[in-house]
């Protein structure tokens, strides 16, 4: 999963060097405006899938990865306006929601876990005086820091979970290419245009339905098929990310007409 995409100057959280750190709300994530798709977690997928279209990217099956799209033009993400605000109603993937904060590989030469806390000192929420405190007087966390940490915990579960969800469809061949083309009717006198979005990646219907017993049975097990047919039921969102594409350039057309 691509870990850093936001992250603008990513360090780990210090007791000392963040011990008057506070976090304030923040009424918009415009950090994420230009995410035209973000990772997501199979443990989303039945949730994310009413909103989102779920698809697998990556340069081949084999290193392929779930991720939102959310976007159809580049560095575009259609579910943010332009104040930032995400589309109401409308599922955040947890990717999006785990910002400021971060789990990754601590630096070389320092002991303990793998994995330690990262957090974005760029972040515009992040202040010494405004906000709830990171660690309390006596240097231990507060409540938001430990809910933030134990979300990032659950999350790299979810990852890892994933990441075995994933190889179980290339070990049984499920993943096939999948090109999204759209194509744009003339409108007032523009040309008509084309979107191709290559790779890409869907589960093949009629690969599932032929598995064998055995597979069967471990799929239904372990909760694959649930996800599977989620990302499936999810692929008919492209026509709602084409009409959000239709009423974002709308807009754009009109406000070029005004200042001209």
């Amino acid at each position: 999963m691509a870990e850093v995409i936001f992250y603008e100057r990513p360090v780990p959280l210090n007791r000392e060097q963040h011990k008057d750190l506070h976090l304030k709300a923040v009424p918009h994530v415009k950090f994420a405006m230009n995410a035209h798709s973000v990772p997501l977690t199979g443990a989303e997928f039945s949730i994310a899938a009413r909103d989102l279209l779920i698809v697998f990217a990556g340069t081949d099956a084999a290193d392929a990865g779930p991720v939102a799209l959310l976007g159809l033009r580049e560095n575009e993400n259609l579910h943010v306006d332009a104040d930032g605000h995400w589309a109401p109603h409308t599922y955040v993937p947890a990717f999006v929601r785990r910002y400021p904060f971060i789990l990754a590989e601590k630096p070389v030469g320092e002991e303990g876990d793998d994995l330690t806390v990262f957090l974005d000192e760029q972040y515009e929420g992040f202040d010494q005086n405004e906000g709830e405190r990171l660690f309390k007087e006596d240097g231990t966390d507060t409540e938001m820091l430990t809910n933030a940490v134990n979300f990032l915990g659950e999350f790299q579960q979810n990852v890892a979970r994933t990441r075995w969800f994933m190889q179980q469809l290339n070990k049984h061949d499920l993943l096939e290419p999948r090109n999204v083309q759209l194509k744009k009717e003339p409108k007032d006198g523009t040309e008509g245009k084309s979107i191709n979005l290559n790779g890409l990646f869907v589960v093949n219907e009629d690969k599932l339905r032929a598995l064998d017993e055995k597979t069967a049975h471990e799929f239904a097990r372990e909760g694959m098929y649930g996800w599977i047919y989620a990302h499936l039921l999810s692929l008919s969102n492209i026509d709602r990310l084409a009409q959000r594409l239709d009423e974002r350039e709308q807009a754009e057309a009109a406000s070029n007409a005004t200042r001209n």
